[in-house]
């Protein structure tokens, strides 16, 4: 009894001295996923008490202390909050996204990403369903007119790729174009990617998202991310589609009675008869109804611990231009291993091939210039050449009227192949070290190989110039035919190492800490270029090193010129930290540092440190406004930063060698001298900018919208300074001399409306405008052209970069000041402002600027509807202030054809008003009578899609079929091809100068999207 009683006391006791812990609750244990059922990390578990609250993990698992029956609270920012009992069992909570779209958008930034409403910089962001329904092959193309503040200089040439300049140029001689970031791989080429494999674009603009990249994000970044695998069941999808070309413009040339009315009022006599049994269109001649295909396969799915997707595409075009022809083609595949709850691996790999045979564009300016009497063939088979008898009349006896040769045969005697492979790969390993605190290590490679050859048959081009050479008489010691071949090849990595950190303290303080290594190589490359002569016909015996396959020519001594120049290897090193903080969901902070040392510089100069911030404001979620009905976000932000550009000239030494005679020795010594000087100082330009901005959305997010204003300053511009005329250098050489500012606006709207379940639209535009200004220069002796050479006429170098006060790119030129009525010749303004005639203008006195290449706004603009299982869609994009030069129509001084529209409209007795000169072959000198406005409005792409209805659980989930126009139509002042005009892509070559420019092209496309 005793004993009994006893045992009741001591388990009466124990149960007393446990009851606080059971009153105050056991591990409560769960899951917080989304709906897709990805759980999700940081999302924060609260008891209804406040009294336990934890987080979760980076799997969104989490363990409270709390009691069975208790309400749980769990929220995250983007979901709906809910409140769940909680229960012994192991828990699954599912978060339903926020209906606010502000709150779901992320975007990609630099080494993370961020929700958009948490963004305090100036970052467009474009997802697949922006880009795909524009069937272009660059990845660069597809963003043209979609994002304010950019402007891409597109090209219909195969291959090409389009000119980005972002907020600005910046830089007179560097490189403009912004910095790709490719699934983590910092890269320069983006040919390679297949624009059906892209899931997103970022558009880096501001300093505060930039200086993450330091010394290679003054041109602006361009963040690329390809799809990844998802969903439960394996997914494919098969694209093709099929389209014709041809130019959307053609410069309507003087047929050949047109020809021998202009051409006879300049000769003063009448050489040419009005009966001619030719009339060549010889535009119709080298062009031909271009076509090209895409075909695209892609296969993702998804399993417990492995997504993965693989993609194959082929691209082939036959070009509107005779003989030119392209084809790529690509494969890539992304996939993600989860190794355990804390490790995830990332892999991607990309390999392209791409193979063109390129024709010189040259062939369309003579095309222009040729004279229409001249036939593509005389009656004897020769080819036609500029030759004419007593009467005017083509014929292979004749005189020569023009030094412009055939373009037909231009074109059948230009053999040129060209082959080039990309590989690109990366892995990206992901540890959660604890929670909140992940370690992230990626190693990226890029492996790019090129191989060129170009046979030009010397001996029967020499003698198609010329109908009365004969072949005995092309001289023994001159080649037969010439043989170039080329090669350049590179490997480049990028190994970065950071940690990110993110917590949430007493929930209303949201902290992220960025912090990493990075080290950039890019891999010695070598450019090699040999040109043989003599050698066989047969491509079998085209080898680059091999001297038993010259079939019989010795190989050493049928080399003529060799051409191999070396870069050496680049290194970049780099230390970057970010912390971003969040205080109360709705004051927002950035602060960026990243310190850089390139070994393209000399050692002490560097090393340079680019600190930004970005400051936001999200006044939504304020007292005063969060209920105010119709407005659903308003946030402020503004950063500052330094930014770096170093893809800048760099110091080149030259040498030359040869025999001299020492002064006052009659011996000839071998001796080497410096031809250009070097600058110890060169390094990156720097650029320093400020910027504002406004995010907005209203009436239940259908409207939104942004507002940008900017300014930005490059204080050591890299401008080619001339040698002191005593130092024997002949050379200029690059150095720190210049001031250039870009201050500008930015503006985006788009409205969304859903009528119906069955009905809904959109319609959006942009605009920006920006001011660009050589603001200062130092006191030195400049080489002032920088490009825009004519190649014939007088003086025709065009472009000039050394007036304080000017745009970059300036056209340096005479002003045409119309026609004298007394004597029918062009006159022009004088310093002073009198009219003189060209033979009273002085080069160094009469000059001026007069316009720029740089266009000082941009715009786009976009609608689309949706009804039922049709979609429909028109894009445009358009440039305004450029001005560009007619190359062609500056090209006519004796003999070549002219415009058709000329030969009606000049001065004659009887029309002394008109604005164009009397016909005349005198060699003219550049000025603004060739100059024209390059404003442009163009319609990008009209998309007509439909959608078959089909069930569920058929085999094919999705069919859509679509019809696409791309570049239908056109609004431009410009007389020719087209105001766009890309150049060689460098800074300026003839960027703004129509010659020997490929035609911008109408496109017609058909379809067709499976989903299985």
């Amino acid at each position: 009894m005793i004993t009994n009683c006893m045992k009741n006391f001591i388990f009466s006791f124990l149960a007393l001295l446990l009851l606080p812990a059971y009153m105050s609750g056991q591990a409560i244990k769960g899951k917080v996923v989304d709906s897709s059922g990805m759980g999700i990390p940081g999302a924060v578990i609260a008891s209804s008490d406040a009294r336990a609250t934890t987080d979760a993990d980076f799997d969104g698992n989490f363990t409270i202390n709390a009691k069975p029956g208790d309400i749980l609270k769990v929220s995250m920012l983007g979901f709906d909050s809910v409140s769940v009992p909680a229960t012994a069992a192991l828990m699954s909570i599912t978060l339903k996204e926020a209906g606010d779209t502000a709150l779901k958008e992320v975007v990609v930034i630099g080494y993370g990403t961020r929700k958009k409403i948490d963004n305090t910089s100036a970052i467009t962001s474009l997802k697949a369903e922006d880009i795909t329904k524009t069937k272009v092959l660059n990845a660069s193309q597809a963003i043209q007119g979609k994002a304010a503040g950019v402007q891409v200089i597109s090209s219909d040439l195969p291959g090409s790729t389009p000119s980005v300049v972002i907020r600005g140029l910046g830089t007179a001689l560097g490189g403009r174009s912004p910095l790709y970031i490719v699934d983590g791989m910092p890269t320069e080429n983006i040919n390679n990617i297949n624009t059906n494999d892209i899931t997103s674009y970022e558009i880096l603009k501001d300093a505060s998202s930039l200086a993450i990249y330091g010394t290679r994000a003054a041109n602006g970044v361009i963040i690329i991310t390809t799809k990844k695998g998802k969903g439960e069941k394996v997914s494919v999808e098969v694209e093709s589609f099929a389209g014709f070309r041809e130019p959307l413009k053609k410069v309507k040339m003087a047929n050949s009675a047109q020809y021998v009315a202009y051409s006879n009022a300049a000769l003063g006599t009448n050489k040419f008869t009005t009966d001619q049994p030719v009339n060549t269109d010889w535009f119709d001649e080298i062009t031909r109804t271009g076509s090209y295909t895409q075909n695209n396969i892609s296969i993702s799915g998804a399993s417990e611990n492995i997504k993965y997707f693989f993609s194959a595409g082929n691209y082939e075009e036959k070009a509107v231009l005779n003989g030119l022809n392209y084809s790529r083609t690509s494969f890539r595949n992304n996939n993600e291993y989860k190794i355990s709850k804390k490790v995830t691996l990332n892999q991607n790999f990309s390999f392209t091939s791409a193979n063109s045979t390129p024709k010189p564009l040259s062939a369309f300016t003579n095309a222009y210039k040729q004279s229409p009497l001249i036939p593509v063939y005389f009656s004897n088979g020769q080819y036609g050449a500029p030759y004419v008898d007593g009467n005017g009349v083509a014929s292979p006896r004749g005189n020569s009227i023009n030094n412009v040769g055939n373009p037909v045969a231009q074109l059948d005697y230009y053999d040129e192949q060209q082959k080039s492979i990309t590989l690109q790969g990366g892995l990206k390993l992901d540890y959660e070290i604890i929670k909140g605190l992940k370690f992230t290590s990626q190693f990226n490679g890029e492996y790019y190989s090129w191989k060129q050859y170009n046979f030009e048959d010397t001996k029967n081009l020499w003698l198609v110039a010329n109908p009365n050479r004969v072949a005995s008489n092309y001289l023994s010691t001159d080649p037969i035919n010439l043989l170039t071949r080329g090669r350049e090849q590179y490997f480049n990595w990028n190994l970065s190492n950071y940690l990110t950190y993110n917590k949430v303290f007493a929930q209303i303080h949201d902290v992220e800490l960025t912090a990493g290594i990075e080290t950039s190589v890019k891999g010695p490359r070598e450019k090699l270029s040999i040109v043989r002569k003599n050698v066989s016909s047969d491509s079998n015996y085209w080898s680059l090193n091999d001297a038993n396959l010259n079939h019989g020519v010795d190989y050493v001594a049928s080399i003529t010129s060799l051409y191999d120049v070396v870069y050496n290897e680049s290194k970049l090193a780099s230390y970057f930290g970010r912390f971003q903080y969040k205080l109360m969901d709705k004051y927002l902070f950035t602060g960026t540092v990243r310190r850089d040392g390139s070994s393209n510089f000399a050692k002490d100069y560097r090393w340079g440190t680019f600190p930004s911030f970005g400051v936001g404001w999200i006044v939504t979620k304020e007292s005063f406004l969060k209920d105010v009905k119709g407005v659903d976000l308003i946030k402020l932000r503004g950063s500052w930063g330094k930014l770096g550009n170093q893809n800048v000239p760099l110091n080149n030494q030259g040498y030359a060698s040869g025999l001299n005679s020492y002064l006052g020795g009659s011996i000839l010594n071998e001796g080497t001298s410096i031809t250009s000087q070097i600058d110890p100082t060169l390094t990156w330009e720097i650029t320093e900018e400020a910027s504002a901005g406004i995010d907005f959305e209203f009436l239940d997010s259908r409207l939104k919208g942004s507002f940008d204003v900017y300014d930005k300053n490059t204080d050591n511009v890299i401008l080619n300074v001339k040698p002191f005329a005593t130092s024997g250098i002949t050379v200029a050489s690059p150095s720190h001399v210049g001031e250039v500012s870009n201050k500008g606006y930015e503006i985006a709207l788009r409205w969304d409306d859903k009528i119906t379940e069955d009905f809904s639209y959109w319609v959006g535009g942009n605009y920006s405008h920006n001011k660009n200004e050589l603001t200062g220069l130092k006191d030195v002796s400049l080489s002032q052209v920088i490009g825009g050479n004519l190649g014939n006429g007088i003086d025709t170098k065009l472009l000039y970069n050394n007036s304080v006060g000017q745009p970059l790119g300036s056209f340096y030129l005479y002003e045409y000041a119309g026609v004298d009525q007394a004597n029918r010749n062009i006159i022009y303004y004088t310093a002073s402002g009198q009219k003189v005639t060209q033979d009273a203008l002085s080069a160094t006195r009469d000059k001026k600027y007069l316009g720029s290449i740089l266009p000082t706004s941009n715009y786009g603009v976009s609608l689309g509807i949706v009804y039922k299982n049709f979609d429909f869609s028109v894009d445009g994009y358009g440039t305004g202030g450029a001005k560009v030069y007619n190359g062609k129509k500056a090209q006519r001084f004796g003999g070549e054809n002219i415009e058709a529209s000329a030969t009606n409209n000049y001065w004659t007795v009887a029309n002394k008003t008109s604005t164009n000169p009397a016909p005349s072959n005198t060699i003219p000198v550049a000025s603004t009578y060739y100059m024209e406005s390059g404003d442009f409005f163009r319609i990008n792409n009209i998309t007509l899609g439909y959608k078959l209805p089909l069930k569920e659980d058929q085999f094919i989930s999705s069919c859509r079929l679509y019809l696409n126009a791309i570049n239908p139509f056109i609004t431009q002042k410009f007389s020719g091809f087209s105001p766009e005009l890309n150049g060689d892509g460098n800074p300026y070559g003839n960027q703004g100068v129509e010659l020997d420019a490929y035609p911008t092209l109408r496109s017609i496309v058909i379809g067709a999207n499976l989903k299985f």
